[in-house]
């Protein structure tokens, strides 16, 4: 606000004023200045509410709330698409369906944090995993307890189905890689050679081989009937760090890997040689999804950026910038869509031909830790550090 020079008292000649219009005080002129505390000022909304009292927008068409504490997987039937499957912090498992407020089964038994769920390929069954070394295989139609499978006692990271049959494998903080039959509740085979934890690992989509990645910045190629390493994956070029994920393409012939060090590495599985690799990431890549439809893979990173790669060029297509770090993705089927979880708790959705996000949801207040699409591709349902999982409608990107 300008303050007009009142010229009181001070006996100078008037006429100036007069030709001067409006005289702003210099700083030469302040007497004193009065202090005010901010408190004490009425507040701009005052009326409308604080920030505090407006509500964030929730894209959400349902929020799951069963858990008590931060949630980190999720996984979705894949035969029944209401059926949804989330783990976390609060040492429990639940089976929800999307929308069903009351179909909700508790699954206890862990004693502490439930890292990993999953669903046979059939849909049967179910597999929670948990840092206190047990893995509870439960019928994922009624919810009881099947049979428990136990390692070392150390926490497990991982755990994923064979394609096509109820053999589970986990990956353990205790440097091996555990095989059962959830079926005759026995352990086929241990798997020992990493020198750290097991990070991420899977069956390739054939279900003939067993790779893992771990902490020690090796990917190890396994026989899952001798438990054999077949092939050994470290030192140069490959990764400099710890691994964090790995993909398989889906004719069983290369996997991909991510890692602390921001690279992203191509290995043939039969011969176990990096064959290329893809270096634009600046910090860990956290998650790498293939899409069944076309040579692509997309990794998110916490150096904010989704990349689509062209993995026959092994050249990037696009970088899709984020406000914050990427933490988990998911493709949105057999489309061009590819959504992405983020540290803000934005659950983003991108065209991967024009590299433009095309929607995002909000609802989360936490880092969002997971994403799966339901069976039918109408869903995507992500989980939080803010103990929600949120389901987000996303029919229209299939």
């Amino acid at each position: 606000m300008s303050i007009h020079s009142g010229h009181g008292g001070g006996g100078g000649d008037d006429s100036d004023s007069d030709e001067e219009g409006e005289v702003f005080i210099d700083d030469d002129d302040v007497i004193q200045e009065i202090p005010i505390d901010e408190e004490d000022l009425p507040d701009q909304d005052e009326g409308l509410g604080s920030d505090d009292d407006i509500e964030e927008a929730d894209d959400s068409s349902y929020v799951f709330k069963g858990h008590s504490d931060e949630l980190y997987t999720v996984a979705c039937n894949p035969t029944d698409a209401s059926l949804v499957a989330t783990g976390g912090k609060d040492d429990r498992g639940f089976l929800w369906k999307i929308g069903a407020a009351d179909a909700s089964l508790e699954l206890q038994g862990h004693q502490d944090t439930v890292s990993t769920v999953a669903f046979s390929f059939d849909g049967q069954l179910l597999a929670t995993g948990g840092f206190d070394g047990l893995i509870h295989v439960w019928d994922a139609s009624s919810g009881s307890l099947k049979c428990t499978l136990e390692g070392s006692g150390d926490g497990f990271e991982w755990l994923r189905w064979h394609p096509k049959g109820h053999l589970i494998i986990a990956g353990s903080e205790d440097t091996n890689v555990y095989m059962w039959n959830a079926d005759k509740s026995i352990c086929l085979n241990t798997f020992s050679g990493h020198a750290s934890s097991v990070t991420c690992g899977d069956f390739t989509p054939d279900g003939k081989l067993i790779c893992t990645g771990s902490d020690d910045a090796s990917l190890r190629i396994w026989n899952p009937k001798t438990g054999e390493s077949v092939h050994i994956v470290r030192g140069h070029p490959y990764h400099t760090d710890g691994l964090t994920c790995l993909s398989i393409t889906s004719d069983s012939t290369i996997a991909i890997t991510g890692s602390k060090d921001s690279s992203i590495h191509l290995v043939n599985i039969t011969t176990g040689r990096v064959i290329s690799s893809l270096i634009a990431h600046s910090k860990s890549v956290e998650c790498i999804g293939l899409t069944p439809s076309s040579p692509w893979a997309a990794t998110g990173s916490m150096d904010q950026k989704l990349i689509i790669w062209d993995l026959q060029r092994s050249s990037v297509r696009c970088a899709c910038n984020h406000e914050e770090g990427v933490t988990c993705l998911a493709w949105l089927g057999a489309s061009q869509f590819v959504a992405t979880g983020c540290v803000n708790g934005k659950v983003c959705v991108w065209d991967s031909l024009s590299g433009n996000c095309v929607k995002i949801f909000s609802g989360h207040t936490d880092t969002v830790q997971s994403l799966a699409l339901s069976a039918d591709g109408n869903s995507l349902v992500s989980v939080s550090d803010d103990g929600t999982a949120r389901v987000f409608v996303v029919s229209e990107f299939r």
